[in-house]
């Protein structure tokens, strides 16, 4: 990848002979990148090695081409939300990061205004801000750390499993804030254990297991490590009985299944089938939206490389 903000090589990380990374190299660039992989995969040690908190065993990380450890230079470009709460319960959410503002070396006088400015970026309503942050949600306390990590305009968050704990809803608006946060130019690494929350969100994924990294890069580029493909295809389409009735017509099919526009069909070839499915549908007169295969999932992709 061009421009890497975030750069592996052969990095490892122990705790004594505990293993926490083993001899990952890989690329993170501008943009959204999710860190997937389950309880204990080592993405925590990596978010830890990428914000300066742990040095490596050896190898070596870079982020913006620096090495971050014991470098406050760089690490005043980082923003960094942690998995723990560990928020003041009797502060108010102005109060608690002025006084953030404050140790980090913004004059006092500015304070109120960099606080507010990051409620407002992460959006939380205005009228909560007079509520002591012990009364608060869950989502309104990820909001308060999220605020805290981006006061100071860094060119990359990091946050560790930001969506622990959040309803279906408070994950959307997570996401659209991050989102917004990157249109504006700041790139993020989010990590989680939980594929699909991450999957419409991120352009590129580093893929972690047992302190390994199993794929890197972007959606696309993690598909094409794909060798075996279902033979369960899933169509969104204007007519899904003509079009079986289209694909059984050329042999293609072993069955198939239609529920209002939606098909699904199992064919004999599927490399093949997906290889040339414009030139099968031709003929049929019928306007297709959507089609997946089912092991194209990233998230069963995932599934596949940690067994």
């Amino acid at each position: 990848m061009m421009n890497a903000i975030v750069k592996a090589e052969e990095l490892s990380c122990f705790y004594g002979i505990v293993l926490g990374l083993n001899n990952v190299s890989f690329e993170i660039p501008a943009g959204i990148t999710g860190l997937v992989g389950p309880n204990g995969a080592g993405k925590s040690t990596l978010i830890k090695l990428i914000t300066g908190q742990l040095a490596p065993s050896s190898g070596r990380l870079s982020v913006f081409g620096e090495r971050p450890r014991n470098n406050p230079k760089l690490l005043g470009q980082l923003g960094y939300c942690p998995e723990r709460e560990q928020l003041p319960k009797d502060l108010r959410p102005v109060a608690w990061l002025r006084a953030l503002a404050s140790v980090s070396g913004t004059p006092w006088r500015d304070t109120k205004a960099v606080a507010e400015k990051a409620l407002i970026r992460s959006r939380l309503g205005k009228e909560h801000w007079k509520k002591r942050i012990g009364t608060y949600s869950k989502g309104m306390k990820q909001r308060v750390k999220l605020a805290q990590s981006i006061m100071h305009d860094p060119k990359l968050i990091v946050l560790d499993e930001p969506m622990n704990g959040l309803d279906p809803m408070g994950r959307a608006e997570f996401g659209e804030i991050l989102r917004e946060l990157n249109e504006q130019g700041t790139s993020i690494v989010v990590s989680s254990h939980i594929l699909h929350e991450l999957e419409f969100l991120c352009s590129g994924f580093v893929m972690l297991n047992w302190g390994r990294v199993l794929a890197s890069g972007s959606q696309i580029d993690i598909r094409k490590t794909v060798v075996e493909w279902s033979d369960e295809i899933s169509v969104r389409c204007s007519d899904p009985r003509l079009l079986a009735a289209h694909l059984q017509e050329q042999g293609l099919l072993r069955g198939f299944l239609a529920d209002g526009q939606d098909l699904t069909i199992w064919v004999n070839e599927p490399e093949s089938f997906l290889a040339h499915w414009p030139k099968l549908f031709s003929g049929c007169d019928c306007e297709i939206f959507e089609m997946r295969n089912k092991n194209q999932a990233l998230s069963s992709i995932f599934e596949r490389m940690t067994r």
